[in-house]
């Protein structure tokens, strides 16, 4: 390319979502600085610009670079933003720092920008395909969660195995098949062409690979010294070249000679566009060992010449990304790549040729929330495939970059550094699982060994694995100090080509079904029915089973044989004496008591408390209220106060830090219900290499909880054999700039000296040595905490040591989970153990216990009472996160930084996400003296401050909702039907807009293009209002008064209420048309001021993890359905309705009992994944295909990876929450630190979407927080186009902000069940209807002023956004650009108003047959009945939902008068008959998947085997987990297992099944469940209602039963044995079950085996207790 005048390029740079930047280029001439000769330009760029954007006189444009210039572009650049650059060109490749995504030129970010001024990133960008490049030569890579971010999925996955290991085609063609039944757990992307991902693993095709050889002259090889390699080639023919000539000059060296390269026939007419667009050259390498190695031997020199390979090419960025090893093996082969699973087969070629054969495959259909196609990370990977999401990823990443320097092994001959590293930060979670497996298998750990030890069971409270194989706890106790669980939801299939494996994770979070044919087959899948042959292959199944949770299934190819769990634990439990091993090296810290006297005078106490940050607030609110109760505060109303960084108030280092939570991707963990799988043991001392498996590498000491008395730290500290050193942690306090930053890197060389010199416990130590001194300062413990790891980890010396922190600055659970997460092992918080010593000293605590106003606790009390609310405080933000184990959560980092510089996270915190800068260290440690200075005043201290953080106080910290704001917008709106008035109106925004900075959004100003325009040209008010939604507010949470006006309100105005959880009454779907002249109406006596035609409904109905009221026909009354995954003010928690708020009305509602509390679970037991929503999402369209589906998120970062898969799992909205809304109660700690800014999750989600192609298919909807139409302008301009109002709602209907919503005690009835109290409540539908119109007009006035006529107009325009120059208290390094990001041609093609197109379609389904038959919409329309036969295949989902909502939609859930009849045939997919109403009767013969009868109101459901089955039936897995979800009625029979989770939330239904896995009637509210064979752990956890009855003949069912609520007793009342004898003979006559009928034939001596579970809110009914009993409660 030639150019005549030399070229100047002005460069712009803006940041995108993930930390990237992309470059956009405006160029001329030199000669011609603006004007015409811009068009020459792009001519003489070869027309290489894509769009042309103009701006003033100037021309911007983003270049899209074909393959060939992106090698030829070389740009250099100055520090400024808006640089002038020359252009050269020459045959060199780009530099390092650009990259391409999605065919635009970008370069990543190394730090965060400041005020307009960025860096680049000059390191190599290492590939999802190679070796990862090191940030220095001797430094440990450490991850980083913005990549690691950028890759989420989910998939579905299963292997078919001959067990005597007998090769066929037959096999490679069922894989296909199966996995071509399993597309809908997989995804596409925005062409809906490009799979995400899809394959197969097999052994090596050695009849294919011969004949290759043969066709090419060449004789067959010796297969037992051959591999073949399966490789991914650039598609650039010069660099396929340059990366075949580096592999055949590796292959030499190791002493591999090369036979041959294959080219692998494809067919790409059947790959989509964007995977088209990345398609590599595909080709094969058949090598020969020159000196025979064979089996093992050769293995290993196979991976070490790849990882050789790797490590040559990571340099360049093109091989690097390009070039790429699917596997490189003697005995397996992998196929994949960015493929639907239906098109593998046609893909590739090979796959159907007969000579292709093999003794088992894997295969595997990937669901990525990431959309950028990436071959390499399609799967199965090399040695497993995996369906899941590993939650402690970036601490799995640095501790393996930790661990590798000590991993050594005898057979690698001292080449484990060309090994290294063994992980790579830029690949996917599954994928860095299969490298760490691929290393400690090649390294000699046997192959189920592996996986037990990455992925371990839980092992403690199982009485299972105690009664058959307790060898095992020695095995992973053993492990537990040595290798951290990859933890997470996660089913792990796995060969190396002899062995063949299943792993289910410690939660058993995903399905997992297993079958065995009598022909020797063993077929493991996500799903059953992936063959289709249920039926016809019926009398060839001997077994039909489940993995559980924490099992294995495997089989050694060629011994015929099937290992189960038991079996296989024990056969490597018992390989050696792990357990003796333990015994002999381990110690356990004794328990130790707390102390039992003052250690400090009150004075000395108030001092230290003063100096080291401790507010009135935090004293009296956190720390006397868990030493007295046990339990972390709960509060309510979110969290209205600034941002650290923007306060002007000085915060704790902590509060910079919020908490990561589980949303869609994968699941939070119940720690109440479900803690028996979590722990919070950590092990303290050195830990040796993890390859040498003996006693030696064992750490010292194990501890039970990481809260720490001074007596145990003084113990663990005195054992000689740790040698434990303690570094005072200590600044000069002088106000130079610097010191912060020398006081930590002496600190970090004490360290690292002092592990050199043999210290296995560094105790980091802020406790004055003497008397106070206002010059010395502690550093953060925070702070040092997380340097002193990452020196470590950098030194190479981090698995030598454990780091232990004793601090005053640590005191709650937010403080404890922060330090953990960065690398401590354990905390001793004396300061708080001593408040609580003084608190119960106190003569005011000692008069109040003498009074009887507090109970009589002791001074022992008080700190047993902290740490056990830490604890459990800990457990609860480990859960939020899905995360099972301490252990794995210790240093992974699992925090977002917001209002920290880039040289504190360089510091302390590497790999944390910091997207909008803050303060550096020199400020840090300003905020830090201005705290410690303010314990040495001139007069002595009385009390400590309060800083208003908590509550409203005057004149302290500042609250977005306070008493003032209520008034005036009460006055504004003329609450009650007043009058408006329009002065206070006004005062309302102006005392909103002069309020101290609180949002990110009060740093930004609006700065138009364009010319103010009349305010007639703007559109009206009602056309925006119907942008307006309001908040999911539950009826129980708020009063019937207050919900019932938002929802008219908004009907009113054309906007959406949100029903939340809870139901709706009926009544509400039918218009009001009895209002007199007054607005009152007989059918809501209780409201004011209606008119005829208003109607209560909400438009959006909630759908939420209680499954509360949630029936087909509320359904089917909606116009949205909202999956709610988080909120706001407690993103990754459950919730709980107080007893005292379930009134007779809110119990019937939710089909529950008055005064028995109700919890939502922490995760939606239906969503475990992206796919689980994707099938939920797909149910909701199924049951009214009318309503769109929206789905609930909560911002933090990478909150746009996880938009792009709810995008693409076919949802219809997505609403973004901020960390601020929330009305409900939470922990005080979920209320202030965990969540984001919606502003962060909103403007991430719209520009990832909008790079991912997916924002047309969704509308963006965010609130939290909202006061304003200015409020709703940010939003607009950010990306959303709909917005939500909560907290303002309630205010606008009466609420006065006491902040006692939890209690039920609101004075004014807004928040509160009373009936005295709702009868004082205030508001009027019009209220809410005058507040948004005068928020509609506002916005008008703006639009006016901006010179836009409408919203949607500025949707999305960031550009007219800018910083504004607003000075903070704190720090000048505050960078907002990530909000202000905008990419002008995609916007200007893609942000039109969505909010017009119709929902989502399921496409054809079995549903609309069943509708379109004569006999049914006969029945239908006339209420008559009729009888039907189908097929059904596992393809055919939640089949009989939609007839049951075309049913329910015209007679309600139970009132159809008719009957249906459905007999079906063959293997029912996910959801069957979910949202079930009454006059459905449907049968199943085959077997069915999870999530039966999920939701059901009514109607029957009967599933029994084919009747030509050999096995036992109550043997056999028959359905999946999750069945009868929230069931409000109806029954089910199943004459066989179920998996996890039975009957779980149900209200109402009846059922009977032959077995079930762990938590059987978890968080039952009522029905009834018999049980007739074997269940797993934690029955009746959580259960407040209804009954169960389980048969045991193995008299071990007693064990088995969380007894927090229920009690088990055998049948002692003759109504009880009626009830469960009626429902066995109905189970008998509908599904002929055999063990039923044996039952009832010997039923005087089968009832007393049977056990009664019962809540407490049934003990004195007559099915619990005899007659006379019950009679006397009764009349009492």
């Amino acid at each position: 390319m030639k150019m005549k005048d030399p070229l100047t390029l002005d460069i712009a740079i803006a940041t995108t979502t993930r930390g990237m930047r992309f470059i956009y280029i405006v160029a001329h001439h030199a000669s011609d600085a603006r004007g015409e000769n811009h068009r020459k330009t792009l001519d003489s760029l070869n027309k290489a610009s894509l769009r042309v954007q103009r701006k003033g006189s100037s021309v911007g444009f983003a270049w899209r670079l074909s393959n060939r210039l992106q090698q030829r572009l070389v740009l250099t650049r100055n520090g400024s933003s808006s640089a002038l650059v020359k252009p050269v060109i020459r045959d060199i490749p780009l530099p390092q720092f650009v990259g391409l995504r999605r065919g635009f030129l970008f370069a990543r970010r190394s730090k965060s920008s400041v005020a307009g001024k960025s860096s680049l990133q000059t390191a190599p960008v290492c590939s999802a395909g190679s070796g990862e490049t090191q940030v220095g030569k001797d430094k440990v890579h450490i991850a980083d969660l913005n990549k690691i971010l950028e890759e989420r999925d989910a998939c579905g996955v299963g292997f078919i195995a001959n067990l005597a290991n007998e090769r066929n085609h037959k096999i490679v063609e069922d894989a296909l098949t199966a996995l071509g039944c399993m597309e809908h757990r997989g995804a596409c992307s925005a062409d809906n062409d490009s799979g995400d991902g899809a394959g197969i693993m097999t052994q090596i095709p050695w009849d294919l690979v011969n004949a290759f050889l043969k066709d090419e002259g060449l004789p067959a090889c010796n297969e037992s010294s051959t591999g073949v390699g399966m490789i991914f080639l650039p598609q650039e023919e010069e660099k396929a070249a340059e990366a075949r000539a580096i592999t055949e000059s590796v292959l030499a060296d190791e002493g591999l000679k090369l036979l041959a390269w294959r080219k692998v026939p494809v067919v790409d007419e059947v790959v989509g566009e964007y995977a088209k667009a990345t398609q590599p050259i595909i080709e094969q390498i058949i090598v020969e060992s020159t000196s025979g190695c064979t089996e093992d031997e050769l293995e290993r020199a196979l991976m070490m010449a790849r990882k050789v390979i790797e490590k040559k090419t990571s340099g360049d960025p093109v091989l690097a990304e390009n070039f790429y090893f699917c596997s490189f093996s003697g005995r397996t082969i992998v196929y994949k790549g960015m493929l639907r699973s239906v098109v593998v087969g046609a893909f590739y070629k090979d796959l159907k040729d007969p000579l292709y054969t093999t003794a088992f495959a894997i295969y595997h259909r990937r669901f990525s929330t990431n959309t950028t196609p990436k071959w390499p990370l399609a799967q199965p990977m090399r040695i497993l495939g995996h369906n899941g999401e590993i939650n402690t990823l970036q601490g799995n990443l640095n501790w393996m970059a930790s661990r590798e320097a000590l991993m050594t092994a005898p057979v690698w001959e001292g080449r484990e550094p060309e090994l290294r590293p063994i992980c790579n930060t830029l690949m996917s979670d599954s994928a860095n699982l299969d490298r760490t497996a691929e290393m400690y298998y090649r390294s000699g750990t046997p192959l189920d060994q592996t996986l037990m030890l990455l992925v371990p069971e839980a092992y403690e409270n199982h009485p299972t694995l105690d009664a058959r194989y307790p060898e095992a706890k020695g095995f992973y106790q053993y492990y537990a100090g040595l290798q951290e669980g990859w933890d997470g939801p996660a089913l792990v299939v796995f060969s190396d080509g002899r062995t063949v494996g299943a792993r289910l994770d410690r939660n058993g979070l995903r399905p997992a079904r297993f079958w065995q044919t009598s022909d020797g087959y063993l077929y493991v899948a996500s799903e059953v029915g992936v063959l289709g042959d249920v039926m016809t292959n019926a009398e060839n199944v001997v077994a039909k089973g489940r993995l559980g949770p924490g099992m294995m299934v495997t089989t050694e190819l060629g011994s015929g044989t099937f290992n189960r769990n038991s079996a296989v634990a024990k056969k490597v439990s018992s390989a050696k004496p792990f357990g003796e091993w333990v015994k002999a090296a381990q110690s356990s810290l004794p328990p130790a008591e707390p102390l039992i006297e003052m250690q400090m005078s009150s004075a000395e106490c108030l001092k230290l408390q003063k100096a080291t940050g401790y507010s009135g607030e935090d004293v009296g609110m956190i720390i006397e209220s868990m030493a007295l109760e046990g339990k972390e505060p709960t509060f309510c109303m979110g969290d209205d106060t600034p941002l650290a960084v923007l306060s002007g108030r000085p915060h704790l280092l902590y509060d910079y830090f919020k908490q990561r939570f589980a949303q869609v991707t994968n699941p939070a963990i119940d720690p109440l219900r479900e803690g028996l799988v979590m722990s919070l043991v950590m092990h303290i001392g050195a830990k040796g290499n993890v390859l040498n498996v003996d006693e030696s590498i064992l750490p010292k000491m194990c501890i039970k909880s990481p809260v720490l008395f001074e007596k145990d730290l003084e113990a663990i500290v005195s054992k000689p054999e740790l040698k434990a050193t303690t570094l005072p942690i200590r600044f000069p306090g002088d106000g130079e700039k610097g010191t912060l930053k020398a006081a930590l890197e002496d600190l970090c060389a004490a360290a690292a000296e002092a592990v050199n010199d043999g210290a296995e416990v560094l105790v980091l130590s802020d406790r004055p040595d003497g008397e106070l001194s206002v010059d010395s300062p502690a550093i953060p413990a925070l702070l040092a905490t997380g340097a002193v790891h990452h020196h470590l980890i950098q030194s190479g010396l981090r698995f030598q040591a454990s780091i232990v922190v004793e601090s005053a600055q640590a005191f709650s659970t937010q403080h404890i989970a922060c330090l953990v997460g960065y690398g401590a092992s354990a905390v001793c918080p004396y300061l708080a153990l001593e408040t609580c010593r003084q608190y119960q000293q106190s003569a005011r605590t000692q008069k109040l216990i003498s009074s009887g106003k507090l109970p009589a606790i002791t001074i022992d009390d008080v700190q047993l009472n902290l740490r056990s609310a830490l604890n459990a405080g800990l457990k609860k933000i480990l859960s939020k996160m899905g995360i099972s184990l301490l252990s794995t959560y210790c240093g992974a980092q699992i925090f977002e930084i917001y209002g920290l510089g880039q040289d504190v996270v360089d510091t302390s915190f590497k790999g944390s996400v910091s997207r909008i800068g803050g303060l550096s260290l020199d400020e840090l440690a300003a905020e830090t003296e201005n705290f410690w200075k303010s314990g040495f005043p001139e007069e002595e201290i009385k009390k400590l401050d309060n800083f208003g953080f908590f509550q409203v106080r005057p004149g302290l910290e500042y609250h977005g909702n306070n008493g003032q704001m209520s008034k005036i917008l009460h006055q504004a709106i003329g609450l009650g039907g007043k009058a408006t008035d329009a002065e206070a109106a006004k005062l309302y925004k102006e005392t909103v807009r002069s309020a101290p900075v609180s949002v990110l959004r009060d740093m930004l100003e609006i700065v138009s293009d364009r010319e103010a325009i009349p305010l007639e040209e703007v559109e009206s008010v009602e056309k925006i209002m119907e942008r307006f939604c309001t908040g999911g507010m539950s009826l129980g949470a708020i009063s019937r008064e207050t919900h019932e006006t938002i929802a008219i309100a908004m009907n009113r105005i054309g906007g959406k209420s949100n029903s939340g959880e809870g139901g709706e009454d009926p009544q509400r779907y039918i218009p009001v048309a009895d209002a007199d002249d007054d607005g009152n109406s007989p059918t809501f006596p209780h409201l004011t001021h209606l008119e005829n035609g208003d109607v209560a409904s909400s438009a959006i109905k909630q759908v939420a993890s209680g499954r509360f009221g949630v029936t087909p026909y509320f359904l089917m009354n909606a116009e949205q359905i909202e999956i709610k995954v988080a909120q706001g003010a407690k993103p990754g928690e459950g919730g709980q309705l107080p007893g005292k708020k379930v009134s007779p009305y809110i119990a019937t509602l939710r089909s529950s009992k008055p005064g028995v509390p109700l919890i939502s679970p922490p995760p939606h037991h239906d969503i475990y994944s992206i796919e689980d929503l994707s099938q939920l999402i797909y149910d909701l369209h199924m049951v009214n295909p009318k309503a769109k589906v929206s789905v609930k998120l909560v911002a933090e970062a990478g909150i746009g990876t996880v938009a792009s898969g709810v995008a693409k799992a076919n949802a219809d909205i997505i609403q973004v929450s901020g960390h601020d809304g929330g009305t409900g109660a939470s922990p005080v700690s979920s209320i202030k630190h965990a969540g984001g800014p919606w502003e962060m999750g909103l403007a991430e989600s719209h520009q990832t979407l909008l790079a991912n192609g997916l924002r047309d298919r969704v509308v963006l909807r965010t609130d939290g927080g909202y006061k304003t139409g200015h409020d709703v302008m940010m939003s607009a301009l950010m990306g959303a186009d709909e917005y939500g109002f909560g907290t303002v709602a309630m205010i606008a209907t009466g609420c006065v902000m006491a902040r006692i919503c939890h209690t039920n005690n609101c004075p004014v009835g807004v928040a509160s069940q009373r009936e005295e109290l709702r009868a004082r409540f205030p508001g009027a539908p019009g209220d809410l209807v005058n507040y948004f119109h005068d928020v509609a007009q506002e916005i008008r006035m703006e639009l006016a002023s901006m010179g836009y006529a409408s919203l949607q107009e500025v949707i999305g325009r960031a550009d007219l956004l800018k910083q504004a120059d607003t000075p903070l208290a704190k720090t000048k390094g505050l960078d907002l650009s990530f909000l202000t990001n905008y990419l002008p041609e995609v916007c200007q093609t893609v942000c039109r108003d969505h909010r017009d197109q119709p929902p989502h379609s399921n496409g054809p389904v079995l549903d609309d047959k069943i509708l379109e038959m004569e006999e049914v919409a006969a029945a239908i329309e006339g209420e008559d009945s009729c009888e039907i036969s189908l097929p059904i295949v596992n393809i055919d989902r939640a089949a009989v939902t939609r007839v049951s909502g075309a049913v329910a939609g015209k007679y309600g859930d139970n009132g159809f008068a008719g009957s249906i009849k459905i007999n079906f045939e063959g293997s029912a997919g996910q959801s069957f008959c979910a949202m079930l109403c009454g006059g459905l009767d449907v049968n199943l013969v085959g077997e069915a998947n999870d999530y039966v009868g999920k939701s059901m109101a009514g109607g029957s459901i009967a599933i029994s085997p084919p009747p030509d089955s050999p096995f036992d039936a109550s043997e056999a897995v028959l359905v999946g987990n999750t069945c009868l979800y929230g069931a409000t009625g109806g029954r089910m029979f199943v004459n066989g297992l179920a998996g996890e989770r039975f009957a779980v939330r149900n209200s109402l239904a009846q059922a009977v099944v032959e077995g079930t896995g762990d938590h059987c009637c978890e968080y039952m509210t009522g029905g009834c469940i018999v049980v007739l064979g074997k269940v797993g752990r934690n029955v009746g956890a959580g259960m407040t209602g209804g009954l169960g009855y389980f048969l045991d003949l193995d008299d071990n069912f007693l064990s088995k039963v969380n007894s927090e609520i229920v009690r088990a007793q055998r049948i002692k009342s003759d109504t009880g044995a009626a009830q469960l004898q009626g429902l066995i003979e109905e189970h008998v006559a509908k599904t002929g079950s055999a063990k039923g009928q044996m039952i009832l034939d010997n039923w005087d001596e089968m009832r007393e085996k049977f056990w009664q579970v019962v809540p407490p809110s049934e003990m004195g009914t007559p099915e619990v207790v005899d007659e006379p009993t019950a009679k006397a409660n009764v009349s009492a």
